[in-house]
């Protein structure tokens, strides 16, 4: 049976000797005419007539605290619906039922939960995602509060959310859309047991790691759970900070992206390289991505131009195709690919600087070619083999490797990542939270033997919160829109970030390369399971002070899908014109980051 249009669901008719009546669930209707359609299925059955009457929400228990011992589920259908439904149609729902219709924008479920005293809880959430891998936006008490990946499902699973901060008394949790397309079951709560230490030692995963890249490494273990380090993605972003907040950050990001060969063919140039030296030579840490343009394959028309060639939907370069034959023209091009980059890390090399480098970024989101229909093997196999090829090959030593996906089924194992990493771009602007989930992720991912970061970021984790959720991200970057629109990071709040006294900026790790420090973080960065010992942190200058942020309306990264099963891109290249390459090398990097 469907309703106007909707999937359909199946009903369940008992063998019988006359006409029943049988509860079909519960279906959301539109003012005026509705249709309803029975298909066959396993047919020979008699259909008399449907009686439809108006959804009487079920009566909430009485709010039950949490255990201050064990697990709390709170049902979310008796929650606020705010353009959301309740229905019964899809099996294995605990309670009554659950709650489903996230397709608008505003769409929104709030459940109120009860807590005897303020603490961190962890947080769960049980669902079903039948149209495939979603993003819910989640706020407490109407403060954002980062956004809860919804991977895809077959039925009802419960999964770890993260903690929150929960004040003593009633707390509302609200869902609103973002990517949409999935049901709500129930949330738990349980109050959350002390952070274990981190076992990070500190070794690279290059046996001949230069000294410099030891370095590197050892100096960012030895902040790690005890500051947060700056870094901006450019050097226009850079010199912007400077300029508007009076602070270096400690992070200069670039990027291989115009390096790439198919980018060059069209007269891209970059100084990049150039760059780097220049920044180290200063003191400032430098952190590498490649938006690497595809080998080949190219669409490269008005809708998909050459240089958004990174891009899934802009060639049709077919990443397993190519690496299942190891002979092929395609294989070979992307080794040649890998060998111009080396070219240029071996530059960098020789001037004895030492990279942060993230290759592969975001494959498991699929907007990238190398993470094409969202496969992981392929990523996996190409990310080995250029670990391979950069190490034993071309001998660069002087490099850190960092993993950008979340997913155990993405991860290309222990032996060729130092560094784990997440790109955070909250759908709801101004949305500072801890991404404490994603944390907490990429320290189960790595067995927390690996240091974690935030490898790009919309919104700025607000370093008070970072301490208080035990969230011990190393170090952010961002840029570009993210940091001088004004709207993601307000000027206030930019302000009360560089001044934290958790946040490390480059006049705080100047004089870093002398430094001798220890190589492991074991029970190094947390010395109490209280917030209380980790305080929020003060201000580097009284005269800075943090202000709320303002109201903010421009849509974010990941959007709401449009569809059940479309994957949504991160964000969409903007229209271009210039043929020149300074053009080029400056409209696009922001358009893709």
């Amino acid at each position: 049976m469907s309703v106007n249009g909707a999937a359909a669901v199946q009903i369940y008719f008992p063998a019988g000797t006359s006409f029943v009546t049988t509860s079909s669930g519960y279906y959301a209707l539109t003012a005026g005419a509705n249709t309803v359609v029975f298909t066959g299925s396993w047919g020979w059955y008699l259909l008399d007539k449907i009686d439809v009457s108006p959804y009487v929400p079920p009566s909430a228990p009485p709010l039950v605290p949490i255990s201050a011992t064990g697990n709390t589920t709170y049902e979310a259908e008796y929650g606020t619906l705010s353009g959301t439904t309740v229905e019964t149609s899809i099996t294995g729902f605990t309670g009554t039922g659950y709650v489903t219709s996230f397709d608008s924008a505003s769409d929104s479920l709030t459940i109120p939960v009860l807590a005897n005293s303020t603490g961190l809880y962890d947080f769960f959430v049980t669902y079903n995602g039948p149209y495939g891998d979603k993003y819910t936006s989640s706020s407490l008490n109407g403060v954002p509060n980062g956004e809860i990946s919804l991977p895809a499902t077959t039925g009802f699973v419960t999964i770890a959310a993260g903690q929150v901060l929960l004040a003593s008394g009633v707390n509302n949790i609200t869902f609103t859309t973002s990517w949409g397309w999935y049901l709500i079951d129930s949330i738990t709560f349980r109050v959350a047991a002390p952070p274990a230490p981190h076992q990070v030692t500190g070794a690279l995963t290059n046996p001949n790691a230069s000294a410099a890249a030891k370095k590197l490494m050892a100096y960012l273990l030895s902040q790690y759970g005890k500051h947060f380090l700056s870094g901006q993605q450019d050097p226009a972003s850079y010199a912007w900070v400077q300029a508007n907040i009076g602070e270096s950050p400690a992070i200069i990001g670039l990027d291989m992206i115009d390096y790439s060969p198919s980018r060059v063919a069209f007269g891209t140039t970059s100084r990049a390289v150039e760059d780097a030296i220049a920044f180290d030579a200063n003191e400032t840490i430098v952190n590498f991505c490649w938006h690497w343009n595809a080998p080949t394959d190219l669409i490269n028309t008005d809708a998909e131009p050459w240089w958004s060639g990174f891009y899934t939907h802009a060639t049709t370069f077919d990443l397993a195709a190519a690496l299942a034959d190891k002979n092929g023209t395609k294989y070979g091009l992307l080794i040649s690919d890998m060998d111009t980059i080396a070219q240029k890390l071996l530059l960098l090399q020789a001037a004895n600087v030492p990279v942060v480098w993230r290759p592969l970024h975001e494959a498991e989101g699929g907007w990238f070619w190398w993470g094409r229909d969202q496969n992981p093997a392929p990523a996996k196999e190409l990310y080995r083999i250029m670990y391979d090829r950069f190490t034993n090959y071309h001998k660069l030593n002087n490099l850190i490797w960092v993993w950008n996906s979340v997913a155990a089924s993405w991860y290309p194992g222990d032996d060729v990542v130092d560094i784990l990493s997440y790109d955070s771009y909250p759908s709801t602007s101004g949305d500072h939270g801890a991404v404490s989930g994603r944390y907490n992720d990429l320290i189960a991912l790595g067995q927390n033997k690996k240091l974690v970061t935030l490898s790009e970021v919309g919104e700025i984790p607000d370093p008070d919160l970072l301490q208080v959720y035990h969230a011990d991200w190393s170090y952010f970057v961002t840029g570009g829109e993210w940091i001088n629109g004004g709207v993601h990071n307000s000027l206030d709040f930019l302000k009360h970030l560089y001044s934290s006294s958790y946040v490390y900026n480059w006049d705080d790790i100047k004089g870093w390369k002398g430094t001798t420090t220890s190589t492991s973080s074991t029970s190094a960065s947390r010395t109490s399971s209280t917030s209380a010992s980790r305080t929020s942190s003060t201000s580097k200058t009284s005269s800075t002070s943090k202000s709320s942020s303002t109201s903010k309306t421009s849509s974010t990264s990941k959007t709401s899908s449009t569809s059940k099963t479309s994957s949504t891109s991160k964000s969409s290249s903007t229209s271009k014109t210039s043929s020149s390459s300074s053009a080029v090398q400056t409209q696009v990097l922001w358009g893709q980051w």
